[in-house]
């Protein structure tokens, strides 16, 4: 099994989440981050005064599949989540030791 963490712009969410249902991905887990990569934030005009934004808004998603659904799942992230400009976000993929279902103490890739 694979936790696939995703970190992508929040306007793109609803693309991701259909692109994943396409590919037989169930469920996931979305938490609103904010942070900021190689673009470091940028500056916004409010109210006649410029400030730094350091930290920028995104979507956080977690995805734990079974090692067979990895590929068909970074691809799908990735084709529905790039707008080609910086700040698209990153995947990352770890190993998930271990997954049970709470209300039938299913474990492993039946707990997926």
């Amino acid at each position: 099994m694979k936790l696939v963490t995703a970190i992508i712009k929040p306007f793109k969410l609803d693309d991701v989440r259909t692109a994943l249902a396409d590919v037989g991905i169930q469920g996931l887990t979305i938490t609103e981050v904010k942070g900021f990569g190689r673009q470091k934030g940028h500056t916004e005009l409010y109210r006649g005064a410029e400030y730094v934004v350091d930290f920028l808004p995104k979507v956080k998603l977690e995805i734990a599949i079974r090692d067979d659904q990895v590929d068909s799942a970074i691809e799908a992230i990735c084709q529905s989540a790039t707008t080609g400009k910086i700040g698209d976000g990153k995947i990352f993929v770890s190993h998930l030791e271990q997954a049970i279902r709470i209300r039938t103490a299913e474990s492993g890739d039946s707990a997926l």
